[in-house]
C-alpha cells in the first residue's frame, strides 16, 4: 500500500473534497469547503517526492520533472478515485487531490431541474456547465450523462484529463478516454471522436479555440456534446466562447452558437448551515428561438432578462435559484449577498451592513 493511501482513507472517512500536501506544511484537507490541518508533521521535499512518485505512472513523472506540473487521476478500489495535479512552488513539490466518488449520484439524488434530465435526451446539440473551480460543474455533468446512459442506446465518449466519473455501459456503450495517456489532446481526440459513431461526447475541459470549434462543429452536425467552462454566468460563457475566435470568424460562430447552443447550466456551490455539506444554486439559460436571435446578432447583454422572462422553458435566473435555497434556510444571508449578481436584492436579509470591498 502506497504510504499515501492513508492520507487518502482518512479524506474518505472525514468526508473531505481535497487533500492539499506542499513541502514545509502537514498535510490540509478541505471540509465542507474549508482547510483544516491534519495532527502530523510538516513533509520535507524529499519525503514528499518519494510518497508522491510511489503513486505517479513512470511517464506522469517524466512530465512533472521536466514541466514543473502534471495532472492524473488514482484510485484506491472499493474507496475512491482521485484527480491529482503535482506542481512545484518555492519550498519544494506539492500536490492538490480531488476526491472524486465512484458511484455517480443520479439527477434526481442531486436534486437537478427536470430541464436537465431533458436535456440528457436531446439527439444533438451542445449542453455546457459552467462555474469556478470546485462548483460542481462535474458531478451535474456526470448525473445527465448517467441520464442518458440509462435511458438511451446510444455510444458515448468521453474525453477527460484526467477521467473523473466512470460510467458502466448500461442501455449506452461508454468509451472513456484520457488525455495524456489514450490520446495527444482535446483537439485529437475530437478529431477523432467523429470518426468513431458516436452519439454523445462529453469535453471535460473546452480550453482552446481548436477544442472549442471543434465541439461546435460536432453539436451542428448531429452529436450531442456536452462541455465545461470556466464562467461565471450563461451569457458570459457565450461571450467567452465567440471571444475566443479571430474578429473575423465571430460572425459565424454566433450562427452556429444560435442554433447548436442548446442548454447552458451555470453553478455556484454554498456551504450549508443547517446540516454539514453544501448545496448548489444553478444558472439555467433554455437556448429558445428568441434566445438564439440574441446569440446571432450580438445583444448577449439581453440574455439575462430573457432567463428572467423564460421560466415557462425552464429557465432560472441565479439569484432566484440563490433565493431559493436562502428561503429553505440551507445558507447564510452572508454567503447568499457574497455570491449573488444583484446586491441590492438580498442586503435586506444581512443583519450587518456590507463592508466597502463587499458592495
Amino acid at each position: 500500500m502506497a504510504r499515501l493511501d492513508a492520507f487518502f482513507k482518512l479524506m474518505f472517512d472525514q468526508g473531505a473534497s481535497d487533500l492539499h500536501i506542499t513541502s514545509g506544511q502537514p498535510p490540509i484537507l478541505r471540509i465542507h469547503g474549508e482547510l483544516e490541518r491534519v495532527k502530523y508533521d510538516p513533509l520535507d521535499d524529499e519525503t514528499l517526492r518519494a510518497m508522491l512518485y510511489e503513486i505517479a505512472p513512470e511517464q506522469k513523472v517524466k512530465v512533472f520533472e521536466e514541466t514543473g506540473d502534471v495532472d492524473f487521476g488514482y484510485e484506491i478500489p472499493g474507496v475512491a478515485r482521485f484527480r491529482a495535479n503535482f506542481f512545484m512552488q518555492k519550498y519544494g513539490c506539492g500536490a492538490v487531490f480531488r476526491q472524486i466518488p465512484t458511484k455517480v449520484l443520479t439527477a434526481d439524488e442531486l436534486g437537478l431541474p427536470p430541464i436537465l434530465k431533458k436535456a440528457a435526451m436531446l439527439n444533438k446539440g451542445l449542453v455546457l456547465a459552467t462555474g469556478p473551480t470546485g462548483s460542481g460543474k462535474s458531478t451535474t455533468l456526470a448525473a445527465m450523462l448517467d441520464q442518458s446512459n440509462k435511458n438511451r442506446k446510444d455510444h458515448i465518449i468521453t474525453i477527460e484529463d484526467p477521467i473523473e466519473f466512470v460510467h458502466q455501459s448500461q442501455g449506452c456503450l461508454v468509451n472513456h478516454r484520457e488525455v495524456g495517456s489514450h490520446t495527444r489532446s482535446f483537439s485529437a481526440a475530437l478529431r477523432g471522436a467523429l470518426r468513431e459513431d458516436p452519439d454523445i461526447i462529453l469535453v471535460g475541459g473546452m480550453r482552446d479555440l481548436e477544442t472549442i470549434r471543434l465541439a461546435l462543429e460536432a453539436a451542428n452536425t448531429g452529436h450531442l456534446v456536452f462541455g465545461t467552462l470556466h464562467t461565471t454566468s450563461a451569457a458570459k460563457t457565450i461571450d467567452r466562447i465567440i471571444e475566443v475566435f479571430p474578429a473575423e470568424e465571430q460572425a459565424q460562430v454566433r450562427n452556429g452558437l444560435s442554433t447548436g447552443l442548446k442548454l447552458v447550466v451555470a453553478q455556484n456551490l454554498f456551504k450549508r448551515i443547517d446540516k454539514k455539506g453544501r448545496c448548489a444554486a444553478l444558472e439555467i439559460l433554455v437556448c429558445t428561438a428568441a434566445v438564439g436571435n440574441l446569440i446571432r446578432e450580438g445583444k448577449t447583454v439581453q440574455i439575462p432578462s430573457a432567463i428572467q422572462t423564460g421560466k415557462q422553458y425552464g429557465m432560472q435566473t441565479l439569484d432566484d435559484a440563490i433565493l431559493d435555497v436562502l428561503n429553505k434556510k440551507w445558507i447564510s444571508p452572508e454567503e447568499a449577498y457574497d455570491k449573488c449578481i444583484d446586491k441590492n436584492r438580498f442586503k435586506q436579509f444581512l443583519k450587518t451592513p456590507p463592508d466597502e470591498l463587499n458592495q
